[in-house]
């Protein structure tokens, strides 16, 4: 799979890196911003009683 994300880049190695950068960044975004808390509020472990 990583191949196939390299080989589908367009442009030299370091536009390549600098793709694979942004790209990476976008992910951790969009993971932090939307995936994690929605996640989190279907969690039940939120109510909590001691």
């Amino acid at each position: 799979m990583y191949a196939y994300l390299w080989r589908s880049l367009p442009g030299p190695k370091p536009v390549k890196i600098v793709l694979l950068i942004v790209l990476l960044a976008a992910l951790v975004l969009l993971l932090m911003e939307v995936v994690f808390p929605w996640v989190s509020a279907q969690l039940p472990y939120t109510d909590v009683t001691v």
